[in-house]
Formats: structure tokens, sequence, C-alpha cells
């Protein structure tokens, strides 16, 4: 099975396109650079057709869940798990589960560097063991050895500090104002087991990372 780009296809028979898109005779390639070739066209052409059978599989899935769902609500006139798309489905023996996890994506904007102003003065202020303390959380959330990285959960994990300082609490609010959702991602994870007791094993699929063609 080979792949082929349509450059490929102007050349006659006997000739190769290099990687410059230079036309080259067959007969002044090396033996093993032609098998080397081969192989991966073949590997390839296994992987393009795997990688579009999950994509067909990654679509029927969703569009079978969706009508399921159609079911419920027009059953109950309401959407089970929520809005949000978090949903667990499971087998009558209890022995297997598909789960549907949303996950947002966030970006931070501008007001997130007012937060960061505003924490380093805090820390400034405050009695040194309480800083050193919380200066260690700042640097794990703000990756302060990559500038503009931030540590999604580490920053999260500042906002849930209980400390009662009118400037912490502006900063916390800089944060929260900072956080913009741009967009959604829907993911599918599959469980199965022997028993109702035994415990969830994994079946990966990796569904995130399917081209679609």
């Amino acid at each position: 099975m080979n792949i082929e780009t349509p450059e490929e296809n102007k050349f006659p028979s006997g000739y190769l396109m290099d990687s410059k898109g230079r036309m080259v005779p067959e007969s002044m390639i090396k033996d093993h650079v032609k098998m080397e070739d081969d192989m991966v066209r073949k590997i390839m052409g296994y992987a393009a057709d795997l990688n579009d059978q999950i994509a067909r599989f990654q679509a029927h899935t969703f569009s079978d869940m969706a009508a399921f769902m159609d079911l419920l609500e027009e059953k109950y006139d309401l959407t089970r798990g929520g809005r949000k798309g978090n949903v667990t489905f499971s087998s009558f023996d209890g022995c297997m589960k598909i789960q549907i996890a949303i996950q947002d994506h966030l970006e931070f904007g501008p007001e997130l560097q007012v937060a960061k102003q505003l924490i380093d003065e805090c820390i400034a202020a405050w009695s040194s063991d309480m800083s050193d303390k919380i200066s260690a959380l700042v640097n794990h959330a703000f990756n302060v050895d990559k500038p503009g990285q931030v540590n999604r959960e580490g920053l999260f994990s500042l906002r849930r500090l209980e400390i009662d300082d009118p400037q912490w609490r502006s900063a916390v609010e800089a944060i929260n104002d900072s956080i913009r959702t741009v967009g959604s991602k829907a993911y599918i994870r599959f469980h199965r087991r022997d028993n109702p007791e035994d415990k969830w094993q994994p079946v990966t699929i990796d569904l995130a990372k399917v081209t679609r063609t």
C-alpha cells in the first residue's frame, strides 16, 4: 500500500521525487534508501487507514450518544448530566462505561499581569515566614523561570487561598477577570471490567488526536 503525493503522479515510471521536488531516476537511488521509502509508505498507508477508521468511529460515537440524549430529553424534558455535557453511560451489568468530558480551553488576559504585580506587593509587605510560603505558590503558578507562562492549576490554587488583605483580594479579582473561555473540546473515555467488584480498566483510544480529512 503506497501513499503518493500529487507531484509524484506527474513523474514517469522509474523516477521518484526527492525532498527538493526534483525528479530522480530510481537507478541513481541507493537500494537501502528505496527500501526505507517503501517501508515508510507502507506503514503510513496503514496508519492513514486506521486514522480514518477512528475518525469515523468518533463521529458515530458522538452521533449515537447525541441521539440517546435526545430521547432522554424528550422523555424527561431535561438533559442527563447537565448542559455542560459531562456524562457517563453504563452497561446494564455495570462492567462497561463510556464517559464524555468537556474541557474548556482558557486564555488569560492582561488583568493577570496586574494580579501578579499586586501579589508581589503583598508578599513584599508581609512577614518573611508568610511571604516565603506564598512566594513558592506564586512561583509555581506563574512559572517565573519561563516568562509569559502560567500554570493553570497553580493559578487556581492561589484563588482558593483565604487571605484577609484588601490588596490580595484585588489580586484574586484581577485573576478572575483575566480568565477567558475561548473554546471547548469533548473527550470520550472507555472503561471495562470483568465483574462489578473489579477495578475499572481503560480501553485506550486516543480520539483527541485524530486528524479529520
